[in-house]
Order: structure tokens, then C-alpha cells, then sequence
């Protein structure tokens, strides 16, 4: 007799599922079991459900006999045609319980999930770190690899990310995509722009520990800092002349180059830079553009007037390591370290 409408006397033992009937309790256990009976006479690949086999086969025989009604695209199974539907559709049935945002796949639902949950199913086999999708997986493996199949057309420059080429490839086109909303001023990238938002909030949470200074950005107090110990982490290959920061080692990698297409009309002496002619051209003309607030006084180089307003501040950031004895210029503080040495 069938069993009364709603009745499921068949419980599974793993879950305490119910169901109807015992045929359709069976299927289910394999759920659990990983069995799977029903196997491709081609390509030998196993299945649960015959159902699923048989959706398989038409990948072999390339029938698509399921047609889409707006695009007449064809399809081998008839659940990968209702997908394509929502194209048209813009059906979003599978709906995320924690932000309620709708999703075209179960799948892409899935991976959704994991923004809440933090789950990182998929591990680097060097390295152990783990990925919340494939995809991420697989561009992380490039590191260890060496791959770099993202190539720039203009100068050859390879990278492992397409992101990477794209934000490099700014550096020919000169696109600055990122524009302040306050002041217009444009960025290259996102991380330049969200820095220099710092400068409108006049907030500076990073405060150096030795002189108390304050900065918008973590990076600008590294980089201070360096005027305290001194360091110079980038090295020129060619002279191995050491730079507190890579720009400054770029400008000088320009004195390396034979090409000085920038010549003084006075001395004829020859600079890669045209704001290096710039600078020069003062020592002709006597022009002192930088006036110290407090005295007047007047210096021919912005870096000048920089070192000059210690005098006034009694600012002394170069300080040496072993006697704490502070000092408002490096060279001093050169010529003091060898009392100790």
C-alpha cells in the first residue's frame, strides 16, 4: 500500500534524514559513503546517482539537445540549460542567510559563504597557506613556481598577476584612474589615493617613538625613521652609493646613463633631469627661491632650508646609537661616531 501523504518511516542512521521510500533512503547514503556504482564504459569516471551517468554520456556522444528559447544556445544537460537561463532571467533564487545577497549558482553561493564563516578550504602544499577559492590557489602557486605569464607589451616585464601588469602598464599610459574627491588630485593606484585622503582628515595616527613626529601613513614613519638609524636599504648596483629611499636611487641611477640630454647654456654642463638642470641653473643666476619663515634667509635648494629650520627648532633627528648624543645633521653625526670607533 503507498504510505500516507507527508509519512517517511525511512530514517537514515548517519543524519536521521527521513524518507519516503526505501529506494530514495539508499541513494542518500551514498552521500555518506562515497559509494558510487554507476560507471562510464568510456572514460571510467563513477557516479552516485544513474542519473548523473547519464548526463555524463552526452559530454562523449556531444549531443545538446536542450535548447535555450531566447539565444538558441545548446546544451547536453538539461540543469546547465536552466542555469544559462538566468542570464536572461536575472533570476537570483539561491539567497545568502546571513547578508541576504542572491546568487544565479548554488556554487557561487557556496564560495560566497565563506566571507562569513572564514572557512579556507584550499592549502598551498609548500607553503601551508590556505585560500577560500581555487582560483586564488592557483595564482598563489605562481610564487613558488617563478611563473610570470603576464607579460607587458611595451618593455617585456613579466608578472604573475594580471592585476600587476595592469597597474604597471599605468606607468607607459600614464592613466591615473583614482581621483580624490576633495582636491582632483589622481592616483595610479587605489593604495595611493586612500594615503592621500590622510592629508584632507588631517589625521596622523603613526607617531615616531624618538622624536614624537606624526605621520598620515605607516609608510611615511618608516621612512622618517630611517633619518634616525641612518639606514640606507637601496644600494646602487653600479657605484654601491646607498639611498633612504628608492626614489633617490632612481634619480641617481640617472648619473649612470651616458645619455645628458639636459645642458646649461652657461657652463655646458650636461644632467639626465630637467629639474636637475633646474636646480643648477641657480648657482648662475644667484636665485635663492627658499626663505627661511623666521630669519629670511634665502637657499637655493628646498633640502637646504630643511637642514637651516633645525637651527630654530632645535630639532636634532640623527641620533647615535651609543651614547644617545642627537645631532641636527648626518654629516655630523658621521663625524661624531668616530670618537667611538
Amino acid at each position: 500500500m503507498p504510505e500516507k501523504l507527508g509519512e517517511r518511516p525511512y530514517i537514515c542512521e548517519m543524519c536521521t534524514k527521513c524518507f519516503a521510500r526505501n529506494d530514495t533512503l539508499e541513494k542518500h547514503l551514498r552521500t555518506h559513503t562515497s559509494e558510487k556504482p554507476y560507471v562510464c564504459e568510456v572514460c571510467e569516471r563513477a557516479f552516485a546517482q544513474i542519473g548523473h551517468l547519464r548526463s555524463h554520456l552526452s559530454l562523449h556522444t556531444g549531443e545538446k539537445s536542450f535548447f535555450c528559447e531566447i539565444c538558441e544556445k545548446s546544451f547536453s544537460r538539461i540543469d546547465t540549460l536552466k542555469k544559462h537561463t538566468r542570464i536572461h532571467t536575472a533570476e537570483k533564487p539561491f539567497i545568502c542567510e546571513v547578508c541576504k545577497k542572491c546568487f544565479t549558482r548554488s556554487s557561487d553561493l557556496k564560495s560566497h559563504l565563506r566571507i562569513h564563516t572564514g572557512e579556507k578550504p584550499y592549502a598551498c602544499e609548500v607553503c601551508e597557506k590556505c585560500f577560500a577559492h581555487a582560483g586564488n590557489l592557483k595564482t598563489h602557486m605562481k610564487i613558488h613556481t617563478g611563473e610570470k605569464s603576464h607579460v607587458c607589451d611595451k618593455c617585456s616585464k613579466g608578472y604573475a598577476h594580471l592585476s600587476r601588469l595592469i597597474i604597471h602598464l599605468r606607468t607607459h599610459t600614464e592613466e591615473k584612474p583614482f581621483v580624490c574627491d576633495v582636491c582632483k588630485k589622481s592616483f595610479s593606484r587605489m593604495s595611493g589615493l586612500k594615503t592621500h585622503m590622510a592629508t584632507h582628515t588631517s589625521e596622523k595616527p603613526h607617531v615616531c617613538e624618538v622624536c614624537t613626529k606624526s605621520f598620515a601613513h605607516t609608510n611615511y614613519l618608516k621612512k622618517h625613521l630611517r633619518i634616525h638609524t641612518a639606514q640606507k636599504p637601496y644600494v646602487c648596483e653600479l657605484c654601491e652609493k646607498d639611498f633612504a629611499h628608492c626614489d633617490y636611487l632612481k634619480s641617481h641611477m640617472l648619473t649612470h646613463m651616458e645619455d645628458k640630454p639636459y645642458v646649461c647654456e652657461v657652463c655646458l654642463k650636461g644632467f639626465s633631469q630637467t629639474s636637475h638642470l633646474k636646480s643648477h641653473m641657480r648657482i648662475h643666476t644667484g636665485e635663492k627661491p627658499f626663505v627661511c619663515e623666521v630669519c629670511n634667509k634665502g637657499f637655493n635648494h628646498i633640502s637646504h632650508i630643511r637642514t637651516h629650520m633645525r637651527i630654530h627648532t632645535g630639532e636634532k633627528p640623527y641620533v647615535c646609537e651609543v651614547c644617545e648624543k642627537g645631532f641636527s645633521q648626518i654629516a655630523h653625526l658621521k663625524s661624531h661616531m668616530t670618537i667611538h670607533t
